[in-house]
């Protein structure tokens, strides 16, 4: 007798066009479960990276600049002989308080490029994303820290405001502590540090949410620099 003919077996080993929908409807479930959380996750970790990294780094200029300009208490000054123009705005590169960046820290730290915002204040660039700038005129106790895009983080309005506690954090630099009010810098010390004033130091006292912003670095620090589970802003 002859070869007997090859019969293939159909189907075995294949899926229908049913069964490949349902898998790729069961991975699209799965990826929008989990997608968000891990961006999240991504998010939380430059922030805390940033934050952290800005504070080791200009804590340290400030220690270094010392051994070239003595104590920081010395050289730290309220700045009110501000250069500005028509409008008046601070005039770019002029003034007091820039020039003070630009030779206290600058020489110690990876500053990469400065720009200026829509009121003429400069926004000092770092190597690794990260921004920061002082918040007013005259006086620099009150800066701000930027862990993304400053013009991105801001909004539309341009609103310094805007976004503290998700991409921009609020600090304090203090190191004269000979004050009438020296109760309420009492956990600020010297250094460069989270907005910690008027906080009496306890972790029930240390609110991170919509009416108290201005304290969520501090939030963030004294959780060890990690942004906590239960955190108020996404």
């Amino acid at each position: 007798g002859g070869a007997r003919g090859f019969i293939p077996l159909k189907g075995k080993n294949s899926f229908t066009l049913a069964e490949v929908l349902i898998t790729l409807g069961i991975i699209g479930v799965v990826a929008a479960l989990t997608l968000p959380t891990l961006i999240q996750k991504h998010a939380n970790k430059v922030v805390e990276t940033r934050l952290m990294k800005f504070y080791s780094a200009i804590n340290q200029a400030i220690t270094l600049a010392e051994v070239d300009y003595g104590d920081r208490e010395y050289w730290y000054a309220k700045f009110d002989d501000l250069d500005t123009d028509i409008k008046g705005r601070p005039v770019q590169g002029k003034t007091s308080k820039e020039k003070w960046v630009n030779k206290y820290l600058a020489p110690y730290m990876k500053i990469t490029e400065t720009k200026y915002d829509s009121d003429g204040f400069p926004i000092f660039y770092l190597a690794d994303g990260g921004s920061f700038m002082y918040m007013h005129q005259t006086g620099l106790a009150d800066w701000l820290f930027y862990t993304s895009a400053p013009d991105k983080c801001r909004g539309k309005n341009g609103d310094r405001w805007t976004n503290m506690g998700v991409c921009a954090f609020f600090f304090n630099y203090y190191p004269n502590p000979v004050s009438k009010d020296i109760q309420y810098w009492a956990y600020l010390g010297r250094s460069f540090e989270p907005y910690k004033y008027n906080w009496d130091g306890t972790a029930e006292s240390l609110v991170c949410n919509k009416s108290s912003q201005i304290y969520c670095g501090t939030y963030i620090q004294y959780n060890g620099w990690k942004i906590p589970d239960d955190y108020t802003f996404k």
